[in-house]
């Protein structure tokens, strides 16, 4: 009798978040939903990691509706998610009251399984949501991270899958990001964790460079429970390994899926004609992305850091910064490279390579990073990058979450004039600025569209001629053009169309681009008189990315001119490649201007705040 290997289908989450910059809308799901539900999958995993935010960011979708809708068209099949510990679905550690309030939600709109992982492995960042999942009652599978670094060895990760299973895992997942587990290392891993604890083991993994396959199959004659796979359409490149291929691969073996290759076919038909409808790439493999087994980058993180260098006309400097990044991993104590953590290590690279001296800026999230407010790093922290960072400031050394207040009743009060239900006060708590936009959107029944997005022809105005407008407003003073095309008004701004009413469609990921050189905004009244008046002092971007306001305690709900500040007053939010780091005054004074508006994007060296000195 052949031994059935369960599988759990990612398109609708990993698959898209991989190869389509997760940007597959609700609408585009749920015809095909029911066939998933009845093709037997082990599960779905249909929620978590971005595709939170980006519904909100990009697509106007409310994540929790798309979450109730996906139960809804798939009640037998079990959903999962994927869930940062203590981060949730966001970029930063959120308070107890937070986590438990979004996990409890998350089961209560529908959630089976919750796979939990932390990014530097630090498990103390999953005891609280693990706690709570379990009383709410659901499958909590308990992931960790694989990566290769002179401390990852088989007996840490042992280690690890006991102490899991022992915080009261169901289940455990081997969490290959990177698809740097090889065939044989994959089949020693599995088998010691088989000997070792008694609970079933899933193994997901990345194609980037070309092994999934092949460590699936030596996963399988090792014992592995569960495997992840995605639809034809979704698979290969960043994304994990087809489904149809996997189940072939297995006919004449002692192993099955149990899947029919008719009906995934059906499927993958289904996903292929949506990839042509908004023109997403399939997945493949480059030179480029194989390079993963020497620099050990992941696929999508290579993908940001193309699009920061491209920004800065510097893509040649890629293998640079490809060869920076080991380097500061090693010296930040070798993090996983996993959100957040990769994202904090690699915009680390980035400055370094491009402003020609290392930790010459040092971006708030890594100083954060360095004080142990993301956990304890699986290695030492190396001295003199420490000194360089925080100077002789004490890192934390106890759970991360023990230093955070409740926030709650705050997001509550914040998010009152926004939101209709707590699941609304959740996504503000986790993304004030995208929340609060998207409510606004949904309040006006105004949908946005960036001008990165494709349009669909609406009227007498078709793509091409929408971004020749855009195009040439871009090139002009002209600010904004408002036209009516066959009844439907369309209003293209700088940065953007916003058509009401207009079908949305699928937007490119928005690049955040890294520092070359300082920047002076041109001829502007207000930058003449910092130079005019010694006793105003200028602060500046320290990076490239969108300009968010920032709440003042003492200063009415956000800083404002007028604002008393001091020299540790966040002033603003600049969020770049997924980190929001917070500006700081740099000195005591009153702020006497503030020169950029509200989810702005902002270059560097860009002045942003006059502030006048006591």
């Amino acid at each position: 009798m052949k031994r059935l290997i369960k599988v759990t289908d990612t398109t609708l989450r990993d698959g898209h978040q991989s190869l389509w910059a997760t940007r597959m809308r609700t609408d585009d799901m749920l015809p095909i939903v029911e066939k998933l539900n009845q093709v037997g999958y082990h599960s779905l995993e249909v929620w978590g990691g971005a595709t939170f935010d980006v519904c909100m960011r990009f697509l106007d979708d409310d994540p929790w509706e798309r979450l109730r809708l996906l139960k809804k068209h798939a009640p037998d099949t079990p959903l999962q998610m994927l869930l940062r510990g203590q981060n949730l679905v966001g970029y930063r550690h959120y308070p107890d009251d937070i986590v438990e309030k979004f996990v409890a939600k998350s089961i209560e709109n529908g959630i089976d399984i919750m796979r939990m992982f932390d990014a530097l492995n630090d498990l103390r960042n999953l005891e609280f949501s693990m706690k709570i999942a379990k009383r709410e009652g659901c499958h909590v599978q308990a992931a960790f991270v694989y990566t290769i670094s002179p401390v990852a060895t088989m007996d840490y990760y042992i280690n690890l899958a006991v102490q899991l299973e022992q915080m009261g895992a169901d289940s455990i997942c081997i969490k290959d990001m990177a698809g740097l587990l090889t065939p044989y290392n994959a089949y020693e891993l599995v088998t010691r964790l088989k000997k070792t604890v008694q609970l079933p083991i899933q193994l997901h993994t990345h194609y980037i460079g070309g092994l999934a396959t092949m460590t699936y199959l030596k996963a399988i004659e090792a014992g592995v429970d569960v495997i992840d796979t995605a639809s034809a359409p979704l698979a290969f490149g960043a994304s994990q390994p087809p489904i149809e291929t996997i189940t072939m691969a297995l006919e004449n073996s002692g192993y099955e899926t149990g899947l029919d290759l008719h009906d995934l076919f059906q499927i993958a038909n289904y996903f292929d004609e949506i990839r042509d409808k908004w023109g997403f790439d399939r997945g493949v493999t480059r030179i480029r992305d194989m390079r993963v087994f020497e620099h050990q980058v992941p696929g999508g993180m290579i993908s940001n850091l193309v699009s920061q260098l491209e920004q800065q006309k510097a893509l040649h400097k890629i293998h640079e910064v490809l060869e920076e990044i080991p380097r500061v991993r090693k010296e930040l104590g070798y993090p996983p490279l996993v959100t957040p953590t990769s994202q904090i290590v690699g915009t680390q690279a980035v400055f370094n390579v491009l402003l020609g001296k290392r930790y010459k800026v040092i971006p708030g999230e890594v100083k954060n990073y360095v004080k142990g407010l993301y956990g304890a790093p699986p290695a030492p922290i190396d001295p003199e990058i420490q000194k360089i960072t925080i100077g002789e400031t004490q890192s934390h050394t106890c759970r991360p979450g023990d230093l955070l207040d409740p926030e709650w009743e705050k997001m509550k009060n914040e998010a009152a004039p926004y939101n209709d239900n707590d699941e609304d006060v959740l996504s503000y708590a986790l993304f004030p600025q995208v929340a609060r936009e998207f409510f606004e959107r949904r309040k006006n029944k105004t949908p946005l569209i960036t001008k990165t997005e494709e349009i669909k022809e609406e009227g007498n105005m078709n793509v091409k001629e929408i971004k020749e407008l855009i195009k040439m407003l871009d090139e002009t003073e002209i600010t904004e053009l408002n036209l009516e095309s066959d009844g439907v008004k369309i209003v293209i701004k700088k940065g953007g169309v916003t058509p009401t009413p207009a079908p949305l469609a699928t937007a490119a990921p928005a690049p955040i681009a890294a520092p070359e050189a300082p920047k002076v905004a041109e001829t502007a009244k207000k930058e003449e008189r910092v130079i005019d008046n010694e006793n105003v002092h200028t602060v500046v971007a320290p990076m490239v990315g969108t300009f968010y306001a920032a709440p003042a305690p003492d200063a009415g709900p956000y800083v404002e001119v007028g604002s008393v500040v001091d020299k540790t007053t966040v002033l603003c939010i600049i969020e770049a490649m997924k980190l929001m780091n917070e500006i700081e005054a740099e000195i005591d004074g009153k702020v006497v201007d503030i020169l950029v508006k509200n989810g702005e994007p902002v270059e560097y060296g860009q002045p942003l705040f006059l502030i006048e000195k006591a």
